[in-house]
Order: structure tokens, then C-alpha cells, then sequence
């Protein structure tokens, strides 16, 4: 099922997804490197910090679970619309909280609006985009990963340290708003999906794509690629400013130097997702992304370029990986229930990434120094995810895909 685009239409499309999912990505971001300020200021543990972040991902989790009731039952552009205004208002709530507990309930409103944002980009791209340049529109819509880590986290922390952590929020509730607008002038209506006859109901759809045992196998899969990340992501700025004692001044440049590489070889990994096939790049970036995962880990006592390198190259590898496993879990839902399957993906993904920052919460301690000690334990469970992901990718059937 796809909506005929001129490429020039096309790439228009893509980019303003990419803004979309730029504000999204940043608003979670934004949380992870204000980690020092807020254990501060709240007088919150480590741990405490930890469920702040994965409250996020579990409250989209859920949101991504209810969608999957009524995503496929509205016009695409309509309901992308209405969730990010939502999602917007969300953010600019978490920038006038001044407690622990009222910004963790904006932070699971901003969570409950931006789940649906993931599953809605994902399922756009793969209405509009044929197989066989999937991975070049992914690889685009993934490069607001980059951009975030490069222009956003920077220019977040650099709005917290001047003004005040509320300022960040502020920001990119603004932007939103404005790319909202920009979305509603400029993306077609995409109701193709509407006209199917055999339609089932809400709860049905979710048991027939629940059912289809290629989506059960692309949900573990899913869930294994953001679990093998996200059990360290969280607590990078801690660890490097207690562990490897890099000043907060000094924290932008991990983010800087990170997004600019990622920046640069997304366009790489994408075409390379096209012409040398899906499963092979994810495989092989998966297996780099398990190498680089406790060497992240294990980096406090290098010095700052050689502590840049290391988390540079850990940037690298997940962007590199995420953009041809995105493109496998887009094709392996069948078209006739993308929406619903790609609703609930969210939900699984969400859902395994908070599960993966409270796990690497629970691992992580202090010692007498104020040090993080067992840090290393969320790269074991990480690198084993990434290996288990590497076996059950070979396993999924994908759609469009033309045998050879």
C-alpha cells in the first residue's frame, strides 16, 4: 500500500518527519545529560533518576498499546497532527514543573503523546516508501537522532546552564508547535488506508496482528534492539562526571562529537541497507554495536579524546544499526495491518527501553567516592540482547522483499 510521490514530494515528506521525530527524540534526550542537575536538585538517588527516564518510555509503551486500537481508523496526517499539538503542550508542562513528583507526571503526558509519534513516523515512511529504497527514507527520518545529539543536546544543555533546566522544555515545545504548523501546510492527507473493506474491529485487529506469528517474532526482535542500548544510555553523563570526572561543561562535547559522526553516516548505513540487503547490515553493525557497548563502560580512566573516541564510535554503531533494523520491523508487518502492528511495535519498544534503563538502574551503585561502581554490568545485558537480536533477525520474513 503506497501513496504515489513524486521523489522530490517525497523527500519533502521525509524531512518533515525527521523534524518531527528530531523534537521527539530530543525531548527524551534532553533528560539524560541534565541527570547531575536533577539528582541535585530534587535530592533524588541514581535509581530514583532512572524511573524518571524510563516512566517516559513506559507511559509510551502504553500509549502505543491503546493506538493500536484506533491508528489505523483515522487519516494519518490528521491524527499525526493532533498527538504532536498534545505532545507539544506536554513538553511545555514539564518546563513549568518545579518538583520531583509534577515533573514526573508531565514527563509520562509527554511519554503518552510521543509514543504515538514513533509509531505514526514509522508507519508514514513505510505507506509511502517502496521496499527497495526503505532504507534510504529511513536512514533520513533517523537522522534526527543526529541532529538532536549534535544541535539539540548541546544547545539544551547550553539553555540549562545559562538560564535554568526549565528552559530546555521550553524550546522544543516551541518548535514543535511551529513544525506542527509547517506539517499541516505541507503533508498530504494519507487516507489510503481507510478504504479497506474487511476491516475488523479495534480488539480484532489487535488479536489478528497479534496472532501472525512473523509479528511476534518481529515484536522480540524490537524489543531486543532497544534493550541492548538502553540498559547504559541513561547513565552515560553520570558516569563520565563522577567515574571520569569530565566537568558539565565538557559533557556537550560527547553529544557534539557523537551526533556529528552519527550525522555523517546515516546517509552511509542507509544506502548500504539498500544495496548490500537489510539483515546483513543490521547483523554486522549489531555485532560492532556489541564490541562498542562495554568499551563505553570501561572508558573513565582514558583521556577526554580518547573517552570522546570511544563514546563517538558507540554513537556510530547504534545509529548504524538502528537504520536497517527500523527497516527490517517496518517490512516485516504485513500492509494490511501496519498501522495496528507498527502501534503496538512502539508499545514493545517503549516499553523494553524503560524496562532497560530501570534494569540499569537497579545494577549501577555508588561507592564511598561517590563513584558509579557495576557499570558494566548493563553492557553484559546489553551485549547479550544485541547477540540474541543478531540470531532472530535471520528469522522474520519480509514484505516486498523480491527472493533471489
Amino acid at each position: 500500500m503506497h501513496q504515489t510521490l513524486t521523489l522530490r514530494r517525497e523527500t519533502w515528506l521525509l524531512l518533515s518527519l525527521a523534524g518531527i521525530q528530531f523534537t521527539h527524540i530530543m525531548d527524551f534526550m534532553i533528560m539524560m545529560p541534565l541527570g547531575p542537575q536533577f539528582t541535585q536538585i530534587f535530592q533524588i538517588t541514581d535509581a530514583q533518576f532512572g524511573f524518571l527516564v524510563s516512566a517516559y518510555t513506559l507511559a509510551a509503551g502504553v500509549s502505543g498499546l491503546l493506538a493500536s486500537l484506533y491508528i489505523d481508523r483515522f487519516g494519518r496526517k490528521r491524527l499525526l497532527l493532533v498527538m504532536y499539538t498534545m505532545f507539544a503542550v506536554a513538553t511545555l508542562a514539564c518546563g513549568l514543573a518545579h518538583t520531583y513528583g509534577t515533573l514526573m507526571l508531565a514527563r509520562i503526558a509527554a511519554g503518552v503523546f510521543g509514543g504515538v509519534l514513533s509509531a505514526l513516523v514509522q508507519t508514514i515512511v513505510a505507506d509511502i516508501v517502496p521496499f527497495e529504497r526503505r532504507g534510504k527514507a529511513m536512514g533520513i527520518v533517523m537522522s534526527a537522532f543526529s541532529v538532536a545529539t549534535v544541535a539539540g543536546v548541546p544547545s539544551g544543555l547550553f539553555l540549562a546552564a545559562h538560564f535554568d533546566w526549565h528552559m530546555p522544555f521550553f524550546v522544543i515545545a516551541g518548535v514543535s508547535l511551529c513544525l506542527a504548523a509547517i506539517a499541516g501546510l505541507s503533508m498530504p492527507v494519507l487516507t489510503d488506508h481507510l478504504g479497506r473493506s474487511d476491516r475488523p474491529s479495534p480488539i480484532g485487529g489487535i488479536v489478528q496482528t497479534l496472532r501472525e506469528p512473523n509479528h511476534q517474532k518481529a515484536f522480540a526482535f524490537s524489543a531486543l534492539l532497544m534493550f541492548a542500548g538502553f540498559t547504559i544510555i541513561p547513565y552515560i553523563t553520570l558516569y563520565t562526571t563522577a567515574n571520569a570526572a569530565l566537568t558539565m561543561q565538557q559533557v556537550p562535547y560527547i553529544y557534539l562529537c557523537g551526533g556529528a559522526a552519527t550525522l555523517l553516516t546515516a546517509p552511509f548505513f542507509g544506502r548500504l541497507t539498500d544495496t548490500r540487503g537489510k539483515v546483513w547490515t543490521y547483523r554486522v553493525m549489531a555485532f560492532a554495536t556489541a564490541l562498542a557497548i562495554p568499551a563505553v563502560t570501561l572508558s573513565a580512566s582514558l583521556p577526554l579524546w580518547g573517552l570522546l573516541a570511544v563514546t563517538t564510535m558507540f554513537f556510530v554503531c547504534m545509529t548504524g544499526r538502528m537504520i536497517p533494523g527500523m527497516a527490517v520491523i517496518t517490512s516485516a508487518a504485513n500492509p494490511q495491518m501496519r498501522g495496528t502492528f507498527m502501534a503496538l511495535n512502539s508499545s514493545v519498544q517503549s516499553a523494553a527501553m524503560g524496562a532497560a534503563a530501570f534494569v540499569g538502574g537497579l545494577l549501577i551503585s555508588r561507592d564511598t567516592q561517590g563513584m558509579l561502581s557495576h557499570y558494566w554490568m548493563g553492557a553484559i545485558v546489553g551485549m547479550v540482547a544485541s547477540f540474541c537480536a543478531i540470531w532472530l533477525v535471520g528469522k522474520l520474513h519480509l514484505h516486498g522483499q523480491v527472493k533471489k
